[in-house]
């Protein structure tokens, strides 16, 4: 039941709803694509989807790996040499290096597994659903604020299932944590330290810059395998360096969202999950070591979000490169999560958890030995993150990252990099995408493509 006296407390039911894909409503959006709303058919939970994977040097692999239940019937990268352990691994797959070729030809394709460079998942997520294909996109979901706000307007009208690849939405750590600030065990909770203590530094891996913090100046040759053009895909034209690939494009502003869209979609989701979080109001940012090329060393990023039904309004601190200040209720031998975490501050004490949400711990010690742990009310996943999607390309029901979800998350992670590039406070208008008191901070809201290129 719920309790008319505690604003945290929620009817179960509705709760439960608003975690499978009530929740991060897209606002109208004019001028984005309008799709057709024919969704694709449906197999049976016996079938196996045909899949295809984008880009699959790195984390895509893995993903990869964790759908071999399905039937993986086509491969493509930009790069055969970089991404050649997977092109071994499914023999038997099509082989391509043009997304758009992929899509073209590859007829009897279900869905597709794209884990390209930040700049390119836009482009070829919405090209898939597009095409009637299922989306599972690796974190995070876009490169910029209105293709966040696209695709998942894009999303709602084909009907495809999407997922984003932020692994811990699928595990039991969000869960507890969500469970527990809905039963009340903090009481209202006002504030929110979140963090990531790692950094790219120095960028490109290996000094390539003949000035701290710049792109390199020198052209070698584009490798034999690559096809720079393509790499590049919307992104400005520059020259081929190995400072950006592989798997060192992450720190550049062109090319990655940094480790706010590395490590803070991660981090962000329990926060945006437990608190039903919708746009922030303002978002302010102070950075060490900005320039115009590479995310800057470290970061302190400020929002403020107004209160929403249940909840008062919140103030979320982002700390990158940096580890949030230890609360003073956390017993002296626990040490704070490695790497990154959160922490929820509320009326009647503090949870404090890992990157993913994970290992969810209460503060202070008295309040832990005498909460009394609600019901799980929430549906788990059984297996991986990949196959919720799976089973939402099945049966028609959202998978926990829809892109319905994700895209709202990925719009908060991004107005940060915004505020950081800027190193000001951002007045944020969500329903019209619009800085409002810095009107040329919104040149980094929608970014201009390279000609050739749309979305």
């Amino acid at each position: 039941m719920s309790d008319s006296t505690n604003p945290n407390a929620t009817e179960q039911g509705v709760t439960r709803r608003w975690f499978l894909g009530a929740a991060g409503s897209v606002a109208a959006l004019a001028s984005a694509p309008k799709l057709g709303s024919t969704a694709p058919a449906r197999k049976s939970a016996n079938d196996k989807l045909n899949l295809a994977g984008i880009g699959f040097g790195g984390m895509g692999a893995s993903n990869l790996r964790n759908l071999e239940s399905e039937n993986i019937v086509a491969l493509c990268d930009v790069d055969h040499d970089y991404a050649a352990n997977t092109f071994k691994r499914y023999p038997d797959a099509k082989v391509y290096t043009d997304y758009r070729e992929l899509l073209d030809k590859q007829k009897d394709l279900d869905a597709v597994v794209i884990a390209t460079p930040d700049h390119t998942h836009a482009v070829i997520s919405m090209a898939a659903m597009k095409a009637g294909k299922h989306v599972y996109c690796q974190k995070p979901l876009t490169h910029d604020v209105y293709e966040a706000r696209s695709l998942a307007q894009a999303a709602k009208e084909t009907g495809v299932a999407t997922q984003m690849g932020i692994q811990g939405h699928s595990m039991e750590g969000l869960r507890l944590v969500c469970e527990w600030i809905w039963d009340g065990a903090i009481g209202n909770v006002y504030e929110v330290d979140a963090w990531c203590d790692l950094s790219y530094y120095p960028w490109g891996h290996a000094g390539w810059s003949s000035k701290w913090g710049t792109r390199p100046t020198d052209t070698p040759a584009v490798p034999a395998s690559l096809n720079w053009d393509l790499w590049l895909g919307p992104a400005p034209e520059r020259p081929y360096h190995p400072a950006y690939h592989p798997a060192v494009w992450r720190c550049w502003w062109e090319f990655g969202c940094g480790m706010m869209g590395d490590r803070g979609a991660h981090t962000l989701d329990p926060v945006c999950s437990a608190l039903k979080l919708t746009q922030p109001t303002s978002i302010e940012a102070t950075s060490c070591g900005l320039n115009p090329d590479t995310h800057p060393l470290t970061a302190i990023v400020t929002y403020r979000f107004p209160k929403r039904e249940g909840f008062p309004p919140l103030k979320l601190t982002w700390y990158e490169g940096l580890r949030a200040p230890r609360p003073e209720e956390l017993d002296a031998d626990i040490d704070m999560p490695g790497e990154g975490g959160a922490i929820f501050r509320g009326t009647k004490g503090a949870i404090m958890c890992g990157v993913y949400g994970g290992s969810p711990w209460l503060l202070p010690k008295s309040l832990r030995e005498a909460y009394k742990q609600p019901a799980k009310t929430l549906p788990r996943v059984a297996g991986s993150h990949e196959l919720d999607w799976v089973r939402a390309c099945k049966t028609g029901d959202p998978a926990g990252a829809h892109f319905g979800y994700s895209g709202p998350l990925t719009e908060v992670c991004l107005l940060g990099n915004i505020a950081k590039r800027m190193d000001a406070r951002l007045e944020w208008d969500a329903a019209n995408l619009n800085v409002t008191n810095l009107p040329e901070a919104n040149k980094y809201v929608r970014t201009e493509y390279r000609k050739g290129w749309s979305l």
